[in-house]
């Protein structure tokens, strides 16, 4: 049966190993700000894939106006 004294060792032990495991960890804080980071690289990828989106499209539309003017 374990005693009260083991059972501390136990819990001693425990912390040690769970501090030793998540010292490398971010805070909770530093998490948050680099997700902030990311998601407005993100955004901006976003947007920036969305005009060039467009430009195609207009790019495509003249290339087809030329194409109907040409064969006519």
């Amino acid at each position: 049966m374990l005693t009260q004294n083991d059972i501390h060792a136990i819990e001693d032990i425990i912390d040690e190993k769970l501090t030793e495991k998540i010292k490398f960890l971010p805070t909770k804080d530093e998490f948050y700000s680099k997700m902030d980071e990311v998601v407005g690289e993100l955004k901006a990828s976003r947007e920036a894939f969305e005009l060039h989106t467009g430009q195609h499209t207009r790019v495509d539309d003249q290339l087809d106006n030329h194409d109907k003017r040409i064969k006519k």
